[in-house]
């Protein structure tokens, strides 16, 4: 394996939407989500390590979630999982974790992907990645993956490319929030158009270059460690700094104010997995329809659910479709799917009436 590809793993979301399995203490990430034996963070790992040298592979998360990870991954080591002591969005741990690698490897060249993602080709995904790792080896880019739609999703950002870009990475135009419904039949419409996955591509020299330019107060935060870093030192000089950070997402930080940014449009299976919804559409379904987890069902004028509990529940439904159905220890979650996006708002609501040992 080349030993100048790297990854950074982002594991430090809460994933909220997902509760009441996923919780502020074992999020969803560290769960087995679709019943496959492996958890999403496991799979993620695995996937990239079949083009990224295990050992390269850096995971990013909260402190908190530390023993979860070497739980989960035996294999990694300490120089290799970096700890956030602060929720900062996704900007301040890139660039950390940029600066970090760099100085590991000047010919450092990454991928920054989420930890929770599904993707079913995964072959199409390696191929789709060596193809960015060559053209950011070559150029000063910035790329990211993006999905070719297949209906006018509302809940995902769009990247619209130009069309006349030579090659098969295309030069980014736009980038745009989640639109609503009408927005996105027309962006499909167009041709132009892609879903934003979050999955990124560049150098090390390439987007710690981009930081400096666009960020240049959060890149003098970071840098002024620099001595520090792969040393017994950076963890109290990151302890110490990383809560001045802007809270910045990398998208309005860095990828909507540089001109060299590409994307790769792709066509293998997608999911973010963000709600149970999500979740649903990629699971086995039995004659009626639902899709059960870790559960065994007797089912009686019952459609369209998801159903999940911990330990192979028995569960009994009788004349209910179209609802999450999730037990969890001493919450049990009985909710219509078609306000799957109220649930962050529930778990709020559940927090201040009960507690936080529940969320």
């Amino acid at each position: 394996m080349n030993k100048n590809y790297y990854a950074i793993l982002m594991a430090g979301g809460v994933g909220s939407r997902f509760w009441p399995v996923s919780t502020n203490s074992f999020p969803k990430q560290f769960h087995d989500m679709l019943g496959t034996g492996e958890t999403l963070i496991q799979k993620t790992f695995n996937r990239l390590g079949k083009l990224i040298p295990k050992e390269n592979i850096f995971i990013l998360t909260n402190e908190k979630y530390n023993d979860l990870v070497f739980e989960q991954l035996p294999g990694v080591t300490q120089r290799q999982v970096l700890l956030e002591p602060a929720m900062r969005n996704t900007a301040p741990c890139i660039l950390y974790a940029s600066l970090k690698i760099q100085k590991e490897n000047p010919d450092a060249v990454m991928i920054v992907a989420p930890s929770d993602h599904w993707i079913e080709d995964e072959t199409t995904f390696i191929d789709n990645v060596q193809q960015c790792f060559d053209a950011c080896e070559q150029n000063d880019m910035l790329t990211t993956l993006g999905i070719k739609p297949t209906f006018p999703n509302t809940g995902y950002g769009y990247i619209k490319f130009e069309k006349e870009s030579e090659g098969d990475i295309k030069k980014v135009a736009q980038f745009t929030e989640k639109p609503d419904y009408d927005t996105a039949k027309q962006f499909l419409a167009t041709g132009s158009y892609l879903w934003n996955a979050g999955i990124f591509i560049w150098s090390a020299k390439s987007i710690t270059k981009a930081f400096a330019q666009y960020q240049e107060k959060m890149t003098a935060l970071f840098s002024d460690g620099i001595s520090s870093y792969n040393t017994d030192d950076e963890i109290p000089f990151i302890n110490e700094n990383y809560g001045e950070a802007e809270n910045i997402s990398i998208d309005y930080a860095i990828l909507e104010k540089a001109p060299n940014v590409h994307v790769l449009p792709v066509s293998f299976d997608w999911n973010d997995l963000g709600t149970w919804g999500s979740l649903y559409s990629k699971l086995d379904k039995d004659e009626n329809q639902n899709a059960v987890v870790n559960a065994d069902t007797y089912t009686v004028d019952a459609n369209n659910n998801i159903i999940r509990t911990e330990g192979k529940k028995v569960v009994v439904v009788d004349g209910i479709s179209d609802y999450i159905i999730v037990d969890r220890d001493d919450v049990l979650l009985i909710y219509p799917k078609s306000k799957e996006q109220d649930i962050k708002k529930i778990r709020s609501a559940v927090q201040d009436k009960f507690g936080d040992d529940l969320v």
